[in-house]
C-alpha cells in the first residue's frame, strides 16, 4: 500500500462522496468513527510501548526534562495525522472492510 500525504488542517468534506460507499451518511460515520478509535488505540499501544523504555522510577527531574530521545519520539507522535483524519482517508479510499450485522 503506497503512503499518501494525509492533510492535519480541517477540510470541509462532501457528504455525498461520504454516504456514496453505504448509502447512507450516519452508517458511513460510524464506520469512520470505529475506525478512528481503532487507529487511536493502535497508536497509544506503540507510544506507551515506545516510552515504556524510558520509564526508570529512580529518575530525578533534570534527567526528565533532558531525555532528548523521549522527546524525539514525543515530537513525532504530534506531527501524525489525527485518527479521525487517516479513517476518513481509508475510507473514501476503500481501505476500510466493513460488513452489515445481518437483520433476523
Amino acid at each position: 500500500m503506497e503512503q499518501r500525504k494525509i492533510s492535519n488542517n480541517t477540510e470541509t468534506r462532501n457528504l455525498v462522496e461520504i454516504a456514496a460507499p453505504t448509502g447512507n451518511v450516519y452508517e458511513s460515520t460510524m464506520i469512520i468513527a470505529k475506525r478512528a478509535n481503532q487507529i487511536s488505540a493502535s497508536i497509544k499501544q506503540e507510544l506507551s510501548h515506545k516510552l515504556e523504555e524510558f520509564s526508570n522510577y529512580a529518575d530525578t527531574l533534570e534527567e526528565t526534562f533532558e531525555n532528548r530521545e523521549q522527546i524525539e519520539i514525543s515530537k513525532h507522535y504530534e506531527r501524525l495525522p489525527k485518527p479521525t483524519l487517516t479513517a476518513i482517508d481509508e475510507f473514501q479510499h476503500g481501505e476500510i472492510f466493513y460488513r452489515k450485522a445481518s437483520e433476523e
